[in-house]
Formats: structure tokens, C-alpha cells, sequence
């Protein structure tokens, strides 16, 4: 893979493909559940869909820029656009054989045949026949290709069938095929959108002899293009698909009606530029060529792929035989000491409580957020949204509270990439009921997880506080690993009010001093900073110096040439990151005390963690923010410190146990490949699993097993 000039860094886009390789790599695994392969599948395909759509574009956009405007970039779009081009394709490949190879043939052992050729058995054909004739044909719209007259368009995402055929003589027309002179007819194209928005993808066959067949409703309407062509031969057919520009740029703008620009830039993401004109590679050139001229296609938007795309439509291919081929479930686990508890702000009043997901249950949160909407003391409860389920049990309790007179403020962060609709409708119904609903800042990403319930005691004003690393999504939180944070520490309290009159009024507020929490883009670079430089100085006194820094992406080039110089002070710094990661782990006089795993399993990994030895005195904080410089500069992060004992030893063990996996972890070496963690002589140790049984046993402080030294 390719580097940035200068060699320090890793491309960020090619670094994102590293991680999305990983994700393909648990497709081959063959410890897993056929259908958790299956998943894996899907889940890579949704990934690169989603990458080319924002980032692919975004680089794309770069073209258009006069070259002596692109001096402050430290890569040459087009030389990265090509290495895109050519790992998507290497990886693509690598997808195609797991799928033909590993996937099709374990299927086809437990008698579930996905059929890729045209069926042959007759009920089989009686069946699609009568589906297509009686459902489908009524949802298909057939256009004929006009080039240079039509400029058609292709709606992002969705499946399409491009035809290839050939007027029939009269005698044809009268006697069918092979009948009359041979006449030479003008060659037509035609585009059918398959109709994946209306059926589902996988068309269930009758089973015959305990054996059940699918087919791709892709298929079905090939098998019946005659009956949409009558005047046609058919000479081939191939599919394609468009991924479309979907980067909203607007995250710099400093004025206008954001709510406005965010609905307007919802219509327009439709018809976003092309970053992707996806099409079967067995099609003839001339067949591309034109349609490339009929779409206004480019060279460099083109990618050969299969007969089939879309395959993130396998997160719903069936299974006949469930729940034998899936995982077993694991059910989120209660927090014992909360539920000793019938009132949650009692529970937090008492002390600091913490939640780990998707291990312990999210029920605690909607719990706390519900007491508090009918608790006739609570006087006002705010909350930061960024991503939410659909029909949100959070938005329902807020609603609640809104109409039993509490003052609710809900800041609605509504440029959350891809959930956008979900927020705006969303806000509008909390506002309906009556609650203050405030919208995204210009300039800045809310991005902060944080609720505060301020309730009056006696006298006095008392504030409770939830902090996480995850959304305020119940649904999420299932299949995410984060941790949730209950306080009513008074400092803390006290901060969050700083930041929620921020939020209120940006314009005139005067920043205050945070020395509790680290929050972006106030203090979060210094005392980041400050926190490895303290590190740096111990290890010149020779004292022990160490850093464990956990998150989704490392990309803050600043942030990077301050662990560099932390690794060339002896400081030994270990590093979990999921994604994107431009730093380069294990180069000599560089980054040589850096080590860098990811872990890649049946949970996202999704939670933000830094740990500073600090001689002795660890301190140790969790968040929202990544290392990017968006997260560290043009969003709202929170951080917040653990410094109660027992919670700060669960957190501490979780961690552990990642740094312990050697199942699921891969080091990230200096090349930018995933090189499974070496076993050596420790047993086995699967963190996601292990810490599942831990917590469900009361006994995740026990004895730790002993850690990788990758």
C-alpha cells in the first residue's frame, strides 16, 4: 500500500481500506457461525459503499481544484485515487473467492442452495414464473437507452439491469424465434431498476426434498426479461449500480439556516456526483462505452465488479434452519447493585456507577431518563443527540418529560452523517411537545454523549449526570462496545452546565476554565498534550513511562509527532484503534516503543479510552473524541475522567483483556498489514467473549490473564 511522501504517515484512506480488509478477513474464519461469516460479508460491502461515497468523493472532489491549489496537501489525489482503485480491487477479488469458494459450498452442505443459473427444475420455474407475472412485473419500469438525447439517471445505491438487444424481423414477432429471414436489426440498450425497495432481495423457491433454494430477485427478472422485451432479442444483460457523492461539506460554514441546508443537501445527496459506476466485468466494452456516454461517465469513476452487487443485502439472506448456523445469543447481562436500586437517581446519589455494553443491558439509561420525566423534582433535564434509534425509547422519555412541565433541552446535532432525516424528525417531535430543541452550530459537530438531570432537594439544586462513549441509541448499544457513566460529582456537574450554556448561546458565551473534564475544541489538544509531555518527562528522569490510548481513529498529525517523540523518549505506548490509523507503529528511531493492535469481533469496538502511568498515580479517562483533527478542533467533545477506585478497575480489566486477545486482535505492523497476534504459550483468549463470562460471573477483577507483548 501506498504512503504519503514523506513516509511517517500512513494514507488515510488507505489506512481505512487496511481496516476494512480486516473486516473481510472474519468472512474466512471458519471458528464462526456460517451465518456470522455471512454477516461479515455484508458488513464489509455496506463499509465500502459507504467510503466511496464520502471519502472516494471527497478525494475526487480534489481533481476539480486547480493543481497549484493543492500545494498544502501532503498526497496526490490522482496517485491515491489509483491506489484505491487498485486495493478495492485486490480485496474485491479476495471477497469474490470467499464468497464462491467458502461461503456457497458451506451453504450448499446444509442444503441451501442460493441458485445463480437460470432453474431447471419445473417447479421451480413455475414459481418465478407465476411471482414474476403476478408481483414483480407490476413494479418494473423499462427505459430505453437514447444517448445524447436522455440524460437518465441512476438513483445512488440501488440495483439496476442494463439490456443489450436487438429488434425481432416480422416473422420473428409472428412465428417466434429461429422462424423467417434473418433480418439486421439496429441494437438497442435498455435499464431496469431491480425493484430490491419494494421485495426482498432473496426470493425463497419451493423446497424440495428438504432442501431449500433461494434466488436473487435479480434473477427473477432475468429469467423473465422476454416478457418485458417481446419485440427483443436478448443478447446480454448485466448489472450495475452507482455510489453517489454523499459528503454534505458543510461543516465549515459559518452562516445561514443550517436546519434549511442540511433538508436541501438531503435532496441533493440523490443526485449526488458518481464516485462509483459499479458493472459486471463480463460485460463488452462497447456495451460500457455506451453507457458510460449515456450516464456521463468518467474512466475514473468506473470499478469491474461481479454479476452481483449490493451484497449488503446478505444481513437479511435468509436462514431456514435458525437458529442452528448463527451465533448463540448473548442476552445483555443487569447490573446487580442497580437493581437494588428502584429509584436510579438514588443509586447515583449513593456513588459513581458505570455500565459496560453491549455486555450489561442499556435498560439503566432509559431507566434513569423515564424516573426522571415523572419525578416531580426534577426541574430540567438536557441532552446532546447525535445518532438515535428509530422510534427512540430516549426521544420518547424526553417527550414525556417535556409534557409533564420539566424545561427539556435537546441539542440535535443534524449534520450526523447518513442519520440526518432520523434527526430532524426526531427533534420535531420533541418540539411539538414542548421541549427546547436547539440545532447544529455553525462550524462545529456536536459530539459530546452527555445528559444532566438537575433536581431540586430541600434547598438546594442537585445535578446527576450520564457520560458515555456511545449514543444515546438503545439499539446500538446492543452490538456496540462503549461504556455509560453515572455522576453526581459536583465539579462534573458544574462543568456540564458550562457546556450545555455554551451550547445554548454560542455567540455570547465566555469560555470558562474546564479543569475536570477535557472538552474540544477548548482544552482537549493541551491537555492531551500536556498528558504525553508528562510522560515524556518522567521516562528522560528514568522513571516508568506509559501510554494506552484506545480509540476508533488516530489521524491528528499533531497528536501523531507527539507520540512519536514520546516513543523516541522511551515512553512505551500501546495503542487499540479499529480504523484508521496514519501513524506507523514499529519503525526504527521513529516509533519503535509504539505498538498498535486492532480487534475486530462480533461487537464494534466503539469506545474511546486513555490511560497515562503518570509514576505510579494512573490516570485514566474516557470519551467521546477521536484523534482526528475534526474531533479535536471543529466538534464539541467531552472527556471525562475516572478516578473511583472500583469503577477505574473494570475499566482498567476490560482493557487488559483487549490487550490479552490473541484471537481476535491483529497488530498493525509498519507495512500496514494485519498480522494475527501470536499466541506464544498463553492459552487462547477471546476479549469480547471472555469478558461477556466474566461480568456475567461477578468476577471480571479477577486474576488478569497475562498481556501480549506485541
Amino acid at each position: 500500500m501506498s504512503l504519503s511522501s514523506n513516509g511517517k504517515y500512513f494514507n488515510r484512506e488507505l489506512s481505512w481500506l487496511a481496516f476494512n480488509y480486516r473486516v473481510l478477513q472474519e468472512a474466512s474464519d471458519t471458528s464462526l457461525p456460517l451465518y456470522e461469516r455471512i454477516k461479515f460479508l455484508a458488513i464489509y460491502s455496506s463499509n465500502l459503499n459507504e467510503f466511496f461515497r464520502v471519502r472516494v468523493a471527497s478525494v475526487q472532489s480534489l481533481l476539480e481544484v486547480e493543481k497549484r491549489s493543492r500545494k498544502s496537501l501532503d498526497f496526490v489525489p490522482e496517485e491515491v485515487l489509483a491506489s484505491i482503485h487498485k486495493e478495492v480491487h485486490v480485496q474485491q477479488e479476495e471477497f469474490g473467492r470467499l464468497f464462491r469458494e467458502a461461503i456457497l459450498p458451506e451453504l450448499e452442505a446444509n442444503k441451501i442452495h442460493l441458485l445463480m443459473t437460470p432453474p431447471t427444475r419445473p417447479e421451480h420455474i413455475e414459481f418465478i414464473t407465476h411471482l414474476f407475472q403476478e408481483e414483480v412485473r407490476a413494479f418494473l419500469h423499462p427505459e430505453l437507452l437514447r444517448k445524447d438525447k436522455i440524460v437518465h439517471f441512476l438513483r445512488d445505491g440501488a440495483l439496476y439491469l442494463a439490456v443489450k438487444m436487438r429488434g425481432k424481423s416480422r416473422e420473428e414477432k409472428l412465428l417466434g424465434p429461429g422462424h423467417g429471414k434473418i433480418v439486421k436489426k439496429r441494437t438497442r440498450y435498455a435499464l431496469l431498476q431491480v425493484p430490491t425497495h419494494y421485495f426482498p432481495r432473496f426470493t425463497e423457491l419451493p423446497s424440495i426434498d428438504g432442501h431449500h433454494y433461494y434466488m436473487f430477485l435479480d434473477d427473477v427478472v432475468r429469467f423473465n426479461l422476454a416478457r418485458i422485451f417481446p419485440g427483443y432479442n436478448i443478447i446480454c444483460c448485466h448489472s450495475i449500480k452507482v455510489n453517489r457523492n454523499a459528503d454534505l461539506m458543510i461543516e465549515d460554514e459559518y452562516s445561514g439556516d443550517l436546519v434549511e441546508k442540511i433538508r436541501e443537501s438531503l435532496k441533493k445527496r440523490r443526485i449526488g456526483n458518481p464516485a462509483r459506476f459499479l458493472y459486471d466485468r463480463a460485460m463488452p466494452e462497447s456495451m460500457l462505452r455506451y453507457l458510460m456516454d449515456t450516464f456521463e461517465l468518467s474512466r475514473r469513476e468506473l470499478m469491474a465488479g461481479g454479476t452481483y452487487h449490493n451484497f449488503l443485502d446478505f444481513f437479511s439472506f435468509p436462514n431456514p434452519l435458525a437458529p442452528k448456523l448463527e451465533r448463540s445469543p448473548t442476552p445483555p447481562l443487569p447490573h446487580p447493585e442497580l437493581d437494588g436500586y428502584s429509584f436510579m437517581i438514588a443509586a447515583i446519589r449513593d456513588r459513581n456507577r458505570a455500565l459496560h455494553f453491549p455486555y450489561q443491558t442499556y435498560d439503566y439509561v432509559i431507566r434513569f431518563l423515564n424516573q426522571a420525566a415523572i419525578d416531580p423534582e426534577v426541574e430540567s433535564i438536557s441532552v446532546t443527540q447525535y445518532r438515535v434509534a428509530s422510534n427512540s425509547a430516549v426521544v420518547t422519555a424526553l417527550i414525556r418529560a417535556a409534557q409533564n412541565g420539566k424545561k427539556v433541552t435537546v441539542f440535535v446535532e443534524i449534520k450526523a452523517r447518513f442519520d440526518e432525516a432520523l434527526n430532524l424528525r426526531s427533534a420535531a417531535e420533541m418540539e411539538q411537545a414542548g421541549a427546547r430543541v436547539m440545532y447544529s452550530i455553525p462550524g462545529l459537530k456536536v459530539h459530546a454523549k452527555v445528559a444532566l438531570v438537575m433536581r431540586r432537594e430541600g434547598s438546594r439544586q442537585r445535578g446527576y449526570a450520564y457520560l458515555s462513549t456511545g449514543n444515546f441509541n438503545e439499539k446500538t448499544a446492543r452490538i456496540y462496545a462503549d461504556h455509560g457513566f453515572f455522576t453526581a460529582d459536583e465539579a462534573i456537574i458544574s462543568e456540564l452546565q458550562e457546556i450545555f450554556h455554551f451550547l445554548e448561546d454560542p455567540a455570547h458565551y465566555k469560555p470558562a476554565p474546564f479543569s475536570k473534564l477535557i472538552v474540544a475544541p477548548f482544552n482537549i489538544r493541551e491537555r492531551f498534550i500536556g498528558l504525553i509531555e508528562r510522560e515524556i518527562q518522567h521516562a528522560k528522569a528514568g522513571k516508568k513511562a506509559e501510554i494506552l490510548i484506545k480509540l476508533n481513529n488516530l489521524e491528528d498529525e499533531q497528536m501523531v509527532e507527539k507520540l512519536y517523540e514520546a516513543s523516541q523518549a522511551g515512553v512505551q505506548i500501546r495503542m487499540i484503534i479499529r480504523g484508521i490509523c496514519i501513524l506507523r507503529p514499529e519503525l526504527p528511531g521513529l516509533s519503535e516503543n509504539i505498538r498498535v493492535i486492532r480487534i475486530i469481533d462480533q461487537y464494534l469496538e466503539h469506545a474511546r479510552a486513555f490511560l497515562f502511568h503518570n509514576d505510579g498515580q494512573e490516570e485514566l479517562y474516557l470519551g467521546s473524541a477521536d484523534w482526528m483533527h475534526r474531533n479535536l478542533s471543529r466538534r464539541i467533545e467531552v472527556v471525562f475522567p475516572v478516578t473511583d477506585p472500583d469503577i477505574k478497575a473494570e475499566i482498567l480489566a476490560i482493557l487488559h483483556l483487549q490487550l490479552a486477545d490473541n484471537v481476535k486482535a491483529t497488530r498493525l505492523t509498519s507495512d500496514m498489514d494485519n498480522v494475527p497476534v501470536e499466541k506464544g504459550d498463553h492459552p487462547a483468549l477471546r476479549m469480547q467473549t471472555e469478558a461477556y463470562e466474566r461480568i456475567k460471573q461477578g468476577k471480571l477483577l479477577a486474576p488478569m490473564p497475562a498481556a501480549n507483548d506485541f
